[in-house]
């Protein structure tokens, strides 16, 4: 069978499909001049946690197609729920109906993700389930008993991403992405990002922690009666670099929001379904937020659905006769689709049937002996780690931490790198992502790290 699927896909010559692809294809996040004369691969196939392109190359999938693949890459037991599913309907909508997928799915959910959370909206994509987080919050304020129009602020961290959509952005951070956008925005309040690898000049890491805790209160005690709801990716922030948060301090957020009344929004599009060593990153400070947003791995990286819970309490606000206005007016074409409904289904009982925990574990652990191996490295400033996401910063100099001029693109030079060892990377600036699939298993993980860490010293030497 993959050899016919090849000959049919080969029926198109290489150099046609890059022309059309530079001629036509706008892709995301790239520098569209500089891609035309790369020669990217084109992939058209899968096996395992391979990729293989047009001209036939495999490549160790080492960033999980960006960070949503969970099995692997044509997994019989998704693929059978999925053409099960296209035997019987691939599309409907869930605008007056519902489908049994979306339901089964929606239930193991809530049997999964923190306890109380037990609404669940459906979305496409991380951003849209940020974006139906915020306007659920913000109408929340005006319909709950005794709510208040004035809570229609938000706080976010500096560095954040949460998704690209208008409303996503302006809880972002990430000069690079939105600053063009600023005049588009609403106003968000910003508390600073708890890290300490760079601080600001008079600090401490450990007095510059303790200050961004005290931003925290401060903020919200400024601005208490004003705040709809504190948005965060919980334990880690993945698009500003692999950000790890100190321990404790989603907890302290938690807290310090709860005593307000100020809902949490957890974003865990990047950051759930096992990818910092637990299924979620909420249960590993036992932190129950308000909202929980999901995308990403929910379907284990097959098709685009997402998901947006919520409490029984947020829930129950919206609820009254059709006339009084207070239904949630916002919603997707294939929000809740049955295809993808049905590869999330399989997606989650593969979890139990595979152990894929229990993996994560022991490979989180095996990331953390191989990593040892850059500790000395003359060209890596710092090395971030929580389960299964890895950043390793690129600096010219570690003394002072010194960045590369930003011209060299140097993270981008170790894919190109990474690429001729057959090992697909994507950098967030120079800051070089490893992100292994849950379920990928030691010896695939020895790969990624054995070519990911050639590349870097083809780089800029070791």
């Amino acid at each position: 069978m993959a050899e016919v699927r090849m000959r049919r896909l080969k029926k198109i010559p290489v150099n046609n499909l890059r022309d059309w692809d530079n001629e036509h294809v706008w892709h995301p996040f790239a520098p569209m001049q500089a891609y035309r004369e790369e020669n990217a691969p084109i992939i058209v196939s899968g096996d395992g946690f391979d990729l293989i392109d047009a001209e036939g190359k495999r490549y160790l999938d080492g960033i999980s197609s960006l960070w949503c693949n969970i099995h692997g890459h044509r997994v019989p037991e998704i693929d059978d729920a999925v053409k099960k599913q296209l035997d019987q309907i691939a599309h409907t909508t869930l605008l007056g109906m519902s489908s049994p997928p979306s339901i089964e799915l929606a239930r193991k959910l809530v049997e999964k993700t923190p306890a109380g959370l037990n609404k669940v909206f459906y979305s496409d994509s991380g951003s849209t389930a940020v974006e139906a987080a915020l306007k659920i919050a913000h109408q929340y304020h005006h319909q709950k008993p005794g709510g208040s129009e004035k809570r229609n602020r938000f706080v976010c961290l500096d560095h954040a991403y949460h998704g690209d959509t208008v409303g996503s952005v302006s809880v972002g951070g990430i000069n690079l992405f939105h600053q063009v956008y600023g005049d588009l925005l609403f106003e968000t309040l910003r508390v600073p990002s708890p890290v300490a690898y760079r601080v600001p000049a008079g600090h401490t890491a450990e007095s510059y922690l303790q200050h961004c805790r005290d931003e925290v209160v401060r903020v919200l005690d400024d601005h208490a009666d004003q705040i709809s709801a504190f948005v965060i990716e919980p334990l880690v922030q993945g698009a500003a670099g692999i950000l790890i948060h100190p321990d404790g301090y989603l907890k302290f957020i938690r807290e310090e929001t709860a005593r307000r009344g100020i809902l949490l929004i957890a974003d865990e599009v990047a950051v759930g379904f096992g990818r910092t060593g637990t299924m979620f990153a909420c249960e590993q400070e036992d932190v129950q937020p308000d909202f929980l947003c999901l995308a990403k791995g929910i379907t284990g990286g097959y098709l685009p659905v997402a998901a947006t819970l919520t409490t029984d309490e947020i829930y129950e606000a919206f609820l009254g006769e059709p006339h009084e206005g207070r239904t949630f007016y916002h919603g997707h074409t294939y929000t809740g689709n049955p295809l993808g409904c049905a590869a999330g289904i399989a997606s989650l009982d593969l979890f139990e049937k595979n152990r894929v925990m229990k993996n994560v574990a022991e490979t989180s652990m095996l990331l953390t002996r191989r990593l040892q191996e850059l500790v000395d490295h003359p060209h890596i400033g710092e090395i971030r780690q929580r389960g299964l996401m890895v950043g390793i910063e690129l600096v010219k100099d570690r003394d002072g931490a010194v960045p590369f001029d930003s011209q060299l693109r140097i993270g981008h030079q170790v894919t190109l790198e990474a690429r001729k060892l057959g090992l697909i990377l994507r950098p967030l600036g120079d800051v070089i992502v490893l992100m292994p699939a849950p379920a990928m298993p030691a010896e695939s993980v020895n790969e990624l790290c054995d070519k990911a860490f050639a590349a870097i010293d083809a780089t800029v030497g070791g």
